[in-house]
């Protein structure tokens, strides 16, 4: 039985008519052509689909689309403005932390959360805050180095 559900994705009010049981997953992929989300285990374990729901990171792999009515929803789309990457997104180019790029979006979705609450992060705290994201590649070097750059450039810092 379909339901309308509305929500901000994006920045931008919605509303879409579906069964609220699928998956946010595939209702960002098939219905809204929000691609960049990825599909990874399909049992939320490696992180591929993250987003952001009211600025806390979520597999969306896991999450009945009714579960999201009345909340704010970020995807790696979202996160670029009137052209501009954002620095997370810009730094993974400019640190070549992506082989693949298939963990890429939920990278940056949990570490975009992470430096919402801690806009300085050591290292470790780093690499226990992107702990639950797996990159097959063995990007986690460059990876960490992105989001100390990153954090940087949001403190100003640059």
């Amino acid at each position: 039985m379909e339901e309308t559900i509305r929500f901000s994705l994006n920045g931008k009010k919605t509303e879409i008519k579906i069964d609220p049981t699928q998956t946010l997953l595939w209702v960002l992929r098939n219905q809204l052509e929000l691609t960049g989300t990825k599909y990874g285990c399909g049992m939320g374990f490696c992180g591929a689909c993250t987003v952001l729901i009211n600025k806390e990171p979520v597999r969306s792999c896991m999450l009945p689309i009714g579960d999201i009515a009345g909340k704010k929803v970020v995807t790696i789309e979202g996160l670029e403005k009137k052209g501009r990457l954002h620095p997370l997104q810009k730094a993974f180019i400019e640190h070549d932390a992506l082989q693949c790029g298939y963990c890429t979006p939920g990278m940056i979705m949990t570490a975009t959360a992470m430096l919402m609450k801690n806009p300085s992060p050591t290292r470790q705290e780093i690499v226990d805050g992107l702990e639950d994201n797996l990159c097959r590649c063995g990007t986690h070097v460059r990876i960490i180095e992105a989001v100390q750059t990153a954090a940087k450039e949001m403190k100003g810092g640059k």
